[in-house]
């Protein structure tokens, strides 16, 4: 199941479509530059339902949605269920390794351990790159990285110049899904067992660096490591959280993440809301 929302995925689409043995259920699959469904960001949970309704009334095995300018490819899979970024990432990743053992991954600091994780148990190199097109592209060149990932849906690739598809993604995935004889839930239900993570949460404050000034210092010294690629990165025994500000409005970015804990994740998301406070951005 697709959903182009009426960006430029649509088109693309319809020249794959004779090459390859899969049958695509289409919504909002037409340009249109006005676009008639609201603006095409499935990161917003509002712009969900649609594909997640398709994909349940058509019994699809998996579905895809993009943005505009579709270089950003969203997943879902077969029951509708969202599946985040950062667990893309890892699946990518080893799916690399599995075809260049050894090389070198690049993932961003928002979230990390899974990645990390993967990354290791298959022998490669974890690359930790400041999040952005910009430093991503740099990263993979430099490091003669294979695969590079962002949690928020930007896939980069060595062989496509370093720069990041909305197309390759989801080709990738549909391969592994054949050859493992897997479902997408299959392929990822552990992984996100094993690392919970809240997703990235928007707060609108009024001083952004002083905000984050304030909690760095009232968990710093009880960090067990700590980062400044991008922002703040803390991480702990058991759970691990980013904090970062827009580079264009007074909005804070967090995320958090935990070892096999839910609850925990959830706990420590909610205070660190609180502390923050602001509105949602």
């Amino acid at each position: 199941m697709t959903n182009a929302g009426h960006g430029g995925a649509g088109t693309v689409i319809d020249a794959l479509e004779p090459h390859l043995p899969i049958e695509f259920i289409k919504i909002h699959h037409e340009p249109n530059g006005h676009f008639p469904e609201g603006v095409p960001n499935p990161l917003l949970i509002e712009n969900r339902a649609p594909t997640i309704e398709a994909i349940r009334s058509s019994k699809a095995d998996f579905g895809i949605a993009w943005d505009g300018d579709f270089d950003r490819c969203f997943f879902f899979d077969h029951e509708g269920r969202f599946i985040e970024g950062y667990y893309m990432v890892g699946l990518l990743a080893a799916s690399f390794l599995e075809r260049e053992p050894g090389a070198a991954i690049a993932y961003d600091p928002r979230l990390t351990w899974n990645t990390e994780d993967i990354v290791r148990e298959a022998g490669g190199r974890p690359i930790m790159s400041k999040t952005g097109h910009a430093f991503f592209k740099a990263t993979l060149r430099h490091e003669n990285a294979i695969y590079g990932g962002e949690m928020s849906a930007h896939h980069y690739f060595r062989d496509f110049a370093s720069c990041d598809s909305g197309m390759i993604p989801w080709l990738l995935v549909a391969e592994m899904m054949s050859k493992r004889d897997q479902s997408l839930a299959e392929l990822v239900d552990a992984r996100m067992a094993r690392y919970p993570a809240s997703g990235e949460i928007n707060r609108k404050v009024e001083d952004a660096s002083a905000t984050i000034s304030e909690i760095r210092a009232a968990f710093e010294g009880d960090a067990e490591g700590v980062d400044t690629t991008d922002g703040i990165s803390l991480s702990f025994a058991d759970w691990r959280f980013n904090l970062r500000m827009s580079n264009t409005e007074p909005v804070i970015r967090l995320n958090v993440e935990s070892r096999g804990d839910v609850s925990l994740m959830e706990e420590k998301t909610e205070m660190l809301l609180g502390m923050i406070g602001g509105n949602l951005a």
